[in-house]
């Protein structure tokens, strides 16, 4: 069907940057909006950055200045460049493919919700931040 594959995570110290990217293949409508969401142990996922087929992006407050999403049609790759990393940032990372025509904040929302079975994501990719 649809299958993600993220990479690119690490431990670094804060202030420090890590660029996430992922790999989605299968049926995979390229009208689909696409996004990255986090989670950390204990604690409900929360939506990071979203784009849309349109080029629309968001952010989460938490992120934003500081994140940038980008992708690419032709590779099918979904990139997350992460600068002036924060221990707030510590989480697993999950690259994910909303199975909707949604616009970048529906897909933020999605991903924001806690149990929502929105589409598909990856096996994640740990994030450290340390001071």
């Amino acid at each position: 069907q649809v299958q993600v594959v993220e990479s690119g995570g690490g431990s670094v110290q804060a202030g420090g940057s890590l660029r996430l990217s992922c790999v989605a293949s299968g049926s995979i409508n390229r009208r689909w909006c696409m996004g990255w969401f986090r989670q950390a142990p204990g604690q409900e996922r929360e939506g990071v950055a979203s784009i849309d087929a349109d080029g629309r992006v968001v952010y989460a407050g938490a992120v934003k200045g500081r994140f940038t999403i980008s992708k690419d049609n032709a590779k099918n790759t979904l990139n997350l460049q992460m600068n002036n990393l924060l221990p707030e940032d510590t989480a697993t990372y999950y690259c994910a493919v909303l199975a909707s025509e949604m616009t970048a904040n529906q897909g933020l929302a999605v991903m924001n919700h806690p149990t929502l079975d929105f589409g598909w994501w990856g096996q994640g990719t740990q994030v450290t931040v340390s001071s």
